[in-house]
């Protein structure tokens, strides 16, 4: 789990309490300022892992039909292996509030990974990370980025899904590490609904983890829904298929 520059020019979860003053309808365009905060942006096409900072523009496209429709997503549906519920997270929506992003791009982090934070065992950071599947890990990168992930699996385990990139479906999350170990699977604050599956999902090698072990640096546990402008860089690394 190493931070990243992603399609939203910064990360999901650190973002302007002030972007979520205003509402937009489904097809709204509208410029954004500068800075570590802004709210997401499509990648420049530099494909390295950058994200211009340039003319910032979000397109809130996603139909909020589905989202009338989405219900709260069940302790049980966490209490899987990290592998196997990374793809089923695609699709699905996060909730704050008022605040909806659609889940495009994720990352999968095991026990004995040596990419996973928990592979240093319990510390105050990273007990989250040991709790039970569906609560929130949120972590400071580099002192800038606020990055989400999604605990994993059963109680004791050490395992979590990052969330690299989303679709905005009306503003932006605003997180801090106060929302770890929160329970995303009970109504109220920042919540996890269903949503539909992907037709197609891409597969690939993680990205900025060069520190770990070869077989862990090679393996294909980041997922991505095809054809999303919403998907961070490097996309080249991203091939389908991959069959839910």
């Amino acid at each position: 789990m190493k931070c990243f520059v992603s399609v939203f020019g910064g990360n999901v979860a650190s973002m302007t309490s002030a972007a979520k003053s205003s509402t937009h309808s489904r097809r709204t365009v509208r410029r954004i300022k500068k800075g570590p905060a802004a709210l997401p942006v499509a990648s420049d096409g530099n494909d390295d892992g950058r994200s211009s900072a340039s003319g910032l523009l979000v397109q809130c496209n996603t139909s909020l039909d589905l989202l009338a429709a989405a219900a709260l997503l069940p302790w049980g549906f966490y209490q899987i292996d990290a592998l196997d519920l990374a793809p089923r997270l695609l699709g699905k929506f996060l909730r704050r509030d008022e605040v909806v992003l659609q889940i495009t791009e994720v990352e999968a982090y095991r026990p004995n990974d040596s990419a996973c934070h928990g592979r240093f065992g319990i510390t105050v950071r990273t007990a989250p990370v040991f709790g039970p599947g569906g609560h929130a890990y949120v972590y400071l990168c580099y002192g800038l980025h606020m990055m989400l992930n999604i605990v994993a699996d059963k109680e004791g385990v050490g395992a979590a899904v990052l969330i690299r990139s989303c679709a905005p479906v009306g503003q932006a999350l605003g997180l801090s590490t106060s929302w770890s170990n929160h329970a995303l699977y009970i109504a109220g604050g920042l919540e996890l609904l269903d949503g539909p599956e992907p037709e197609n999902i891409l597969v690939g090698p993680r990205v900025g983890i060069d520190y770990a072990l070869p077989e862990h640096v090679n393996a294909p546990w980041r997922f991505a829904v095809a054809g999303s402008r919403w998907i961070s860089a490097p996309k080249s690394t991203l091939k389908p298929p991959y069959s839910s």
